[in-house]
């Protein structure tokens, strides 16, 4: 069957050029249409995609809403949020609400498709070092708040999170901790299994947040 995917967005053109772009790819398969946020989450408790296209500006319930009501049912999708505005703001409540992923509806296909992949893996879509700018930016407006979920990490678990945070790839934490990389996914699977978070991107949002880590900290 490939990768099930819903397409939400009020713009019944852009769903069509989107569905195009995603069935171009012969491991992807679009199994549900919405035009509304609303119907957005009918149709994906319906189908249970493995994946939802979100536009974030949408009539009767935003994207926004609709992916925080989705990820709240068991097994969700995985959820990349779509839109025209590339901004902060934008970009920390997608994060914030815990999509796996943000996109211009601008990008080009073939960036659209490597997203869904990427997704689809596992991993959190954005350039960590881009998402960690931003988490830093509005999440330290506020005071942090310490999780006691963090008692559950090891100190080698608390160090890898902090890494996550500063956006170090696996790679580069792998140097960092002089271990090899399969170590670092093991690590880092343990510590969002630990804390609940669903993806890289959560964990950035959760140590700032939690105080792991300050804005501007080297």
């Amino acid at each position: 069957m490939g990768i099930r995917i819903v397409i939400a967005d009020d713009q019944a053109m852009v769903r069509a050029g989107l569905r195009m772009v995603v069935e171009s790819d012969p491991g992807m398969q679009v199994v549900g249409e919405a035009g509304d946020g609303r119907e957005a989450v009918a149709v994906a408790r319906r189908t249970r995609p493995d994946i939802v296209l979100m536009d974030i500006s949408m009539p009767r319930m935003d994207g926004l809403a609709a992916a925080r009501e989705l990820l709240e049912t068991p097994s969700p999708p995985k959820i990349i949020t779509l839109t025209t505005f590339d901004t902060d703001e934008n970009l920390y409540a997608a994060l914030r609400a815990g999509t796996s992923g943000f996109l211009l509806k601008v990008s080009p296909p073939e960036q659209l498709l490597e997203a869904i992949r990427v997704v689809h893996s596992g991993d959190a879509l954005l350039d960590p070092a881009v998402t960690s700018r931003v988490i830093a930016t509005f999440a330290g407006r506020a005071d942090p708040t310490p999780s006691p979920a963090l008692s559950e990490l090891t100190p080698r678990e608390l160090e890898v999170l902090r890494l996550l945070a500063r956006g170090l790839t696996n790679a580069e934490i792998a140097k960092d901790l002089f271990v090899g990389e399969a170590t670092v996914k093991t690590h880092v699977a343990r510590v969002l299994m630990k804390l609940g978070l669903r993806d890289r991107a959560q964990a950035v949002v959760f140590a700032y947040e939690s105080g792991v880590v300050r804005p501007g900290a080297a």
